[in-house]
């Protein structure tokens, strides 16, 4: 029940101010935020990739107003790249991307968008590593595929993230199911109506296991973003009757959640990849973790109470 409400927080502009002030925040945001900047993140990157795992890099801040923002979030993926390319990171740290933070949502936002993330994936192909492009509330998925479909064009190897809540998902999943594709799967994590979602948590379990199943039976590249240890075994399961080898599919977690389990995997010979955020524009990130798991929100709480 919590879960709803704290979507609709995260767009409020009044809890926004409330929440950063708390005293608290800066504790609880820095377990799920790797820094703000990318000299920051970067020491953090070589961190992880030392322990046998991988990375895929976030820039937080989907929330942009003018085009001047949008060009800015695309020079701070550039600036990323050349971070990862002076290091030799670039085949172990991949980018992630919202496309509401590249213009999609400011007028003429589908060119925009899509002006923006070229070069980016240019970039990114240069040094030997590529862009997924993240989901994000179900009004801008027909534009987000079709810029995906436009980028693979060039670059093929261009991600994109589907959602099980949403009833399209299955269809989506069909269709992008093919060689040569990357395809990463999570639960949800925006507030949507029930006329287009699933409401219930294990409806949205069992349409998660319906749509890994496609993907495991299709010729794509399968990224099992959760860190459900039941949907860990299932996803185990159906590789195996598909006859996936270890290196033929990925599970992806988040920075600072069941960070045990990702070296774990990754000692079993899974190809484990951490979600890592970084940015100053935290917040929207910051409170859809605290919506997907209660025991963020407890973790939040308690650590206002003791700080207070």
């Amino acid at each position: 029940m919590l879960g709803p409400v704290i979507l609709a927080a995260s767009r409020s502009d009044k809890m926004r101010r409330f929440v950063s002030a708390a005293p608290g925040t800066k504790q609880v945001v820095a377990r799920f935020i790797a820094g703000e900047t990318v000299e920051q993140v970067i020491p953090i990157v070589k961190e992880t990739v030392a322990k046998g795992l991988e990375v895929t890099l976030d820039v937080v801040g989907e929330d942009i107003t003018t085009r001047e923002q949008a060009y800015a979030a695309r020079d701070a993926y550039m600036e990323l790249i050349e971070y990862l390319e002076d290091l030799g990171l670039g085949t172990k740290a991949e980018m992630s991307v919202k496309l509401s933070m590249f213009g999609q949502a400011l007028e003429g936002g589908h060119e925009l968008a899509l002006a923006n993330i070229r070069p980016v994936v240019e970039a990114a192909a240069s040094i030997g590593t590529t862009v997924t492009l993240d989901a994000e509330d179900h009004t801008t998925l027909d534009s987000m595929f079709a810029i995906h479909e436009e980028l693979r064009k060039d670059y093929p190897q261009t991600g994109c993230v589907i959602q099980a809540y949403l009833f399209r998902t299955e269809d989506d999943a069909r269709r992008l199911a093919a060689a040569g594709s990357r395809v990463r799967i999570v639960k949800g994590a925006y507030k949507e109506p029930a006329t287009v979602a699933y409401q219930d948590k294990a409806e949205i379990d069992k349409a998660y296991v319906r749509i890994l199943k496609i993907l495991m039976e299709g010729e794509g590249y399968p990224m099992i973003g959760s860190h459900d240890p039941r949907l860990i075994a299932v996803t185990q399961e159906l590789a195996r009757r598909a006859g996936r080898k270890l290196d033929e599919y990925e599970f992806q977690m988040l920075y600072g959640i069941r960070s045990d389990e990702h070296v774990r995997l990754a000692a079993e010979g899974h190809r484990m990849r951490v979600y890592t955020a970084y940015g100053t524009d935290w917040y929207g990130y910051f409170m859809r973790r605290l919506a997907e798991k209660p025991a963020n929100l407890l973790f939040f709480v308690r650590s206002m109470i003791t700080k207070g």
